[in-house]
């Protein structure tokens, strides 16, 4: 063993690393704290603005609501307008939002919460709402009121 080890005199074998610091008589180190989050440069928007009036969102029906037209919303897209349209203009960062929506802080490649911007934007279009959602690259995505 010690010479497919490159030769060594003398090796150890413990079962965990508190047994190798007993061993060797090495204090416990102390915990790594971890590094800084990067900063995130977010561009710059007018600050949270009022929903756009004439877009509601009725959740006991599960359905958005343009002037007077309605359509159905599946629940994560429901969930997902929702936080676009309680904070207009306000972009929301896609950990922030798959926290809220989906429940977990996994991200994945993001495609699962893109594909659902993508379908509330048609439903959005097919009622000609004014509002619509903007990408804000590498960030996440914000409510932009007409």
């Amino acid at each position: 063993m010690a010479h497919l080890l490159g030769g060594s005199d003398a090796f150890l074998i413990v079962s965990t690393v508190d047994q190798a610091r007993e061993f060797l008589g090495v204090a416990e180190m102390p915990p790594v704290a971890p590094p800084p989050t990067p900063a995130v440069l977010v561009e710059a928007t007018p600050g949270p603005q009022p929903p756009p009036a004439d877009l509601t969102i009725d959740s006991d029906r599960r359905v958005v609501r343009w002037r007077d037209q309605e359509i159905d919303l599946t629940r994560l897209e429901h969930d997902v307008l929702l936080c676009l349209v309680h904070a207009p203009g306000q972009v929301w960062t896609y950990e922030r939002l798959h926290l809220e929506v989906w429940g977990n802080r996994h991200l994945g490649r993001g495609s699962d919460m893109h594909s659902v911007v993508r379908r509330v934007r048609r439903k959005l279009a097919r009622v000609n709402a004014a509002a619509t959602i903007h990408a804000v690259r590498g960030v996440g995505f914000r409510l932009a009121p007409a």
